[in-house]
């Protein structure tokens, strides 16, 4: 592969892996243990993106302003600690992609909103031959790390693997993803297998996309340039 990128950083959720069904079951736990009503599998896919906080806040009756939203957002970080890899699984044809793109010299990380426990996890149970665990980052703000859309993990996750703005590209299925390429100044592959609809992703400005992950290959060869292939 004749290429000028040199790194793939992707998303986690929606992205790499299909986490949906975790997310959704361990959010209705911590709901049914604060007698909340109950969310579909719908409702949780519009809510994920932006970290377990965002996501407590869209899934209880009046959000932050709810007296109980501190307590249910420790809930739900101490559930999913114990439930992100009951039905998580790698979406067809990304684990033969993260190969292809080592093989062709082409460095890959990963940055994620999800805490950053439950990140390493992930990569160290599917990805641990080919993405180490300091290239694979999660939420960490406590340490004064801005989670995205601000750059500061990729940002970070380039430095460590020595590329430059021009070589790398950022993958993701969000508003959030393209946001936060944008502010690392790179480019962003939107995929349309997550989380969000094709629609969705242009309407929130999405330049590059791919529908399955055997397309990334051409667009990085091509540089990275507006590609936008049919859905």
């Amino acid at each position: 592969m004749k290429t000028n990128i040199k790194a793939v950083i992707f998303d986690l959720d929606g992205t790499l892996l299909n986490t949906l069904d975790d997310l959704a079951d361990s959010c209705n736990i911590m709901l049914k243990k604060f007698n909340f009503p109950q969310r579909t599998i719908d409702e949780v896919r519009q809510f994920v993106g932006n970290g377990l906080g965002v996501l407590v806040e869209k899934a209880i009756p009046d959000g932050k302003k709810n007296p109980l939203y501190e307590q249910a957002l420790d809930c739900i970080r101490k559930t999913y600690a114990t439930h992100s890899q009951v039905k998580t699984k790698p979406y067809d044809g990304i684990i033969k992609l993260i190969q292809d793109l080592n093989k062709n010299g082409i460095h890959t990380g990963i940055v994620s909103n999800k805490p950053d426990a439950q990140v390493k996890e992930l990569a160290e149970r599917y990805f641990a031959s080919y993405i180490s665990s300091n290239t694979a980052v999660g939420e960490q703000e406590s340490k004064g790390i801005r989670r995205k859309p601000a750059p500061d993990s990729i940002l970070s996750v380039m430095s460590i693997l020595k590329v430059q703005p021009e070589q790398a590209v950022y993958a993701g299925d969000s508003d959030v993803d393209i946001a936060t390429a944008r502010n690392a100044g790179i480019p962003c592959i939107s995929v349309t297998w997550g989380f969000r609809s094709k629609e969705f992703l242009l309407k929130n400005g999405a330049q590059i996309l791919a529908d399955k992950p055997q397309d990334l290959p051409s667009i990085i060869e091509g540089g990275c340039q507006r590609n936008i292939l049919p859905f």
